[in-house]
């Protein structure tokens, strides 16, 4: 098996993917909460502010999705054709709500009666709302695993099955952290009146995830102890929930000092954080086996070929930093407040 650094190409792509839904994460989840919050803003002047506030942006983000799903198809083709299939309800419905929501974005401001944008407002924000749910439901069923069978084929019961209490959990502190997320961008972007409304729904935010939050980390410890097994076995592993519950702390004492720059990094390092435990707790797996370990998918019986892998990764090594530069320029571009003029 080949190796870079020591380390064997399955591993390193299995960086890059992470790495890159990371970035989707830290970028697409302040567009959604973003849009959860849109109907708690009353007037039309803010309801387009915060649009705006997006705007330049949102599309740009969904490219990391586009690129992290390739990356997936590319490096472990058996993990995306398993994934997909046992996922298939809640990847349909992700598909259909971030098409929906796409949609509003760009239809709402082509006729100026009240009811039309109205519609299309509910439309954005509800798109929204349930995006982030279903990222965190996808990401329960990973965590605590799917029922595959021989041939890596899907064996579960029902059609909903995906809807299980710990999805759930998930899902709602998924949202939960993006409503702060998106809050503290938004934040960032506004003044005035809306400022002030910002500041009370951070707030709320911030009580939402840190509630949900809780609520995950006790599940997680008292029907899933297995998933700590790792962090036991390797007390130098111990410092990543650490670091993350001490970002979970600053983001509300960030917030009551007014450093939204800093509270927006906080946040960032929250999502990117939770998302390397979850990748600590998995590997090398990339999916469990809920019917029988034997049956689970790693990164070395769901990887391509050696010789595939190392040649993608010349193209990573190109891409992502050409990704990375056009994101940088387009937010140094838009930065600072956003007024509406011509």
């Amino acid at each position: 098996m080949g190796t870079i650094l020591g380390w064997d190409y399955p591993t390193l792509w299995f960086l890059v993917v992470g790495g890159l839904f990371s970035g989707y994460a830290i970028l697409d989840g302040f567009d959604f909460g973003s849009g959860a919050w849109h109907l708690f803003f009353k007037k039309e002047e803010n309801r387009r502010i915060a649009l705006n506030a997006i705007g330049p942006v949102w599309d740009g983000n969904e490219v990391w999705l586009v690129i992290g799903g390739g990356a997936l198809f590319a490096g472990f083709p058996v993990m995306y054709a398993t994934f997909l299939s046992s996922l298939y309800v809640p990847f349909m419905l992700f598909l259909v709500f971030i098409i929906f929501r796409a949609i509003s974005i760009e239809f709402r401001g082509k006729e100026k009666m009240k009811w039309w944008r109205q519609t299309w407002d509910i439309g954005y924000s509800v798109s929204s709302i349930m995006l982030a749910i279903l990222l965190g439901v996808v990401l329960g069923n990973v965590i605590q695993g799917v029922a595959i069978g021989p041939d890596y084929s899907y064996e579960g019961d029902g059609f909903f099955e995906f809807l299980n209490p710990y999805a759930l959990i998930t899902g709602m502190t998924t949202l939960s952290l993006f409503m702060t997320h998106g809050a503290i961008y938004l934040l960032l972007k506004t003044e005035g009146r809306l400022f002030a409304k910002l500041k009370l729904l951070l707030k709320r935010g911030i009580l939402f995830f840190l509630a949900s939050f809780l609520i995950m980390s006790m599940y997680t410890l008292a029907f899933l102890p297995h998933l700590t097994d790792r962090f036991r076995a390797t007390p130098l592993l111990a410092i990543v929930p650490i670091i993350t519950i001490l970002c979970v702390i600053m983001v509300p004492r960030l917030a009551n000092k007014k450093k939204y720059g800093w509270a927006f990094v906080a946040t960032s390092m929250t999502i990117s954080l939770l998302l390397v435990q979850v990748a600590i707790e998995l590997y090398p797996t990339l999916l469990f086996s809920t019917v029988d370990p034997q049956f689970n998918i790693t990164i070395y019986n769901a990887a391509a070929s050696d010789k595939s892998l190392e040649l993608m990764l010349g193209f990573v090594a190109i891409g992502i930093p050409l990704v990375s530069s056009y994101t940088f320029f387009v937010y140094k571009t838009f930065s600072g407040k956003v007024q509406l003029d011509e």
